[in-house]
């Protein structure tokens, strides 16, 4: 079994039409602007990119964000490694 779920570590994203995102695993959202979310999450930090991006709800309990607007691009920013991992 995967560690990660073991200790209660879980990420899910979806992405509906480019229009809509939901993240489950969010720890903290760092910063935010129309173009640009920094995401702390339970499995590292995520840069999301994007056109007109605006919050729809942050549930700091269940640990749930859910943005809007056109997205081009969905990076984890691994610090492990060297660059990034990009969906």
């Amino acid at each position: 079994m995967d560690k990660n779920i073991i200790n209660n570590q879980y990420s899910k994203i979806k992405i509906t039409d480019r229009k809509k995102i939901i993240l489950s695993g969010v720890k903290k959202l760092v910063s935010f602007n129309p173009e640009e979310f920094l995401i702390e999450s339970t499995l590292g930090v995520i840069l999301l990119k994007g056109q007109e991006l605006e919050i729809v709800k942050l549930d700091t309990i269940d640990q749930i964000l859910s943005i809007k607007g056109k997205f081009n691009s969905l990076n984890y920013m691994d610090s492990n490694k060297k660059g990034e991992t990009s969906f």
